[in-house]
């Protein structure tokens, strides 16, 4: 069995890229194969719990809130309404909810708290429950992992290095703080990026490698293709051919050979025989669903039939890690600390996104 390597270069993943084809394919179904059931593949819904409204840059999001899109904003959902959508999603065949708020980063109080009964809440209906609230404190991930929060994402995005072409109102370096302090508690890492952005092969090399010499590495990594927005900086890149996808998948699977490969955002525009071929390349996990937060999405139905032809099986909750325990409110060992953090500002400016913060006023 393949022995999962910490020390990867960037041409090395290079190489792995770029090798044709058929042998890059070969390898990654191989080693796929050596730490996965090729024929279970994990089943995610995600929530957007507050949308919209974001005081970030980011060129790819329409949720932020200097962009003139079409989306409209909505505040923090309440319990129920998250629980009813929970059901729902199990029901449908997910094992997993996850829950999104644009966010920069958690801020302690009320808002927080409600948003840790709602972990509490999914937990306890026997599914995974995912969070991505953007930056958080140690403490913050400590008092997520008693309300038994199953896994945090945050993704890197890109390169480090072309990370400052996409994003200019926080650090690369803060996102690597965050998934060290979620890796200070029980909670599993989620953590991919997004391919699609004008970035080279070089810089999807770059992230691979950030991800991939983390120990342990992610539990789970998304691989999006981007999808554009009328109205974001990035609203005319050219869509991701389905082989960059496949390759990326592959790359992914062959450095990060126990990790989850997500084939997360864009899949609505791929075949199913694209999507079957990332399948065969390593990817072992889906969101379904009408929307990703807020872009379009599969239909579960859609999905289901797909499996059904493919003859794939949903995997179910917990099979690769435990189910955390519930600690209720009253009984946590970890308080707000009414934290102000002061997370960076890089402070440097991005022409496209600035034109786009203007186009439409």
């Amino acid at each position: 069995m393949s022995i999962t390597k910490h020390d990867w270069t960037k041409d090395e993943i290079i190489a792995i890229y770029t090798k044709p084809m058929m042998d890059l394919l070969f390898e990654a179904a191989t080693i796929h194969r050596e730490h996965h059931d090729p024929n279970v593949v994990q089943v995610s819904t995600l929530l957007s719990i507050k949308t919209g409204g974001c005081s970030e840059d980011c060129g790819y999001c329409p949720q932020a809130k200097r962009y003139h899109t079409s989306i409209k904003t909505n505040a923090l959902m309440t319990v129920s309404e998250v629980k009813e959508q929970a059901i729902q999603a199990k029901s449908s065949g997910s094992s997993r909810v996850c829950m999104g708020a644009a966010w920069r980063n958690v801020k302690d109080g009320a808002e927080f708290d409600q948003v840790l009964e709602m972990v509490r809440t999914i937990n306890k209906l026997d599914m995974e429950v995912c969070c991505t609230l953007g930056m958080i404190t140690e403490n913050q991930a400590h008092r997520l992992a008693e309300a038994g929060l199953y896994a945090y994402n945050h993704n890197i995005d890109t390169s480090e290095e072309y990370y400052k072409e996409v994003i200019s109102t926080r650090g690369f370096e803060d996102r690597l703080q965050t998934i060290e302090n979620v890796r200070k508690t029980n909670i599993t890492v989620c953590s991919g990026g997004i391919i699609g952005m004008g970035e080279s092969i070089e810089d999807r090399a770059g992230m691979l490698v950030a991800l991939s010499t983390l120990d342990p590495q992610p539990e789970s990594v998304p691989i999006n293709a981007l999808v554009p927005v009328e109205g974001t900086p990035l609203e005319e890149e050219k869509p991701v051919e389905i082989w960059e996808m496949i390759r990326m998948v592959a790359t992914t699977r062959i450095v990060m050979p126990e990790t989850q490969v997500r084939l997360s955002a864009g899949r609505i525009n791929m075949s199913r025989e694209g999507q079957a071929m990332c399948f065969f390349a390593g990817a072992n996990s889906i969101f379904s669903g009408d929307k990703l937060l807020t872009t379009p999405n599969n239909d579960v139905n859609e999905d289901m039939k797909m499996f059904e032809i493919l003859g794939l099986r949903n995997q179910q909750p917990f099979a690769k890690v435990h189910q955390r325990e519930t600690v209720e409110a009253a009984d946590s060992q970890f308080a707000s600390l009414g934290e102000k953090p002061k997370w960076s500002r890089p402070g440097h400016t991005i022409d496209r996104n600035l034109e786009a913060s203007t186009k439409g006023k």
